[in-house]
């Protein structure tokens, strides 16, 4: 059960890691999500996935 809620957890924070109208703000919004999603750990990980640009959301 703690494998699917880690999952979904980190799914959400990847789609709001993809907030922003450029890759500082994606990083910035990517790196504050995963910090309350997983920590540190998380941070570092929706930084490195919203400044990429790897996702994206299309209002």
């Amino acid at each position: 059960m703690n494998k699917i809620v880690t999952v979904l957890a980190c799914v959400s924070a990847l789609a709001l890691a993809a907030c922003g109208p450029n890759a500082q703000t994606r990083a910035v919004t990517g790196g504050a999500t995963g910090l309350a999603v997983a920590g540190p750990v998380g941070a570092a990980v929706g930084a490195a996935a919203g400044g990429t640009g790897a996702v994206r959301v299309n209002p």
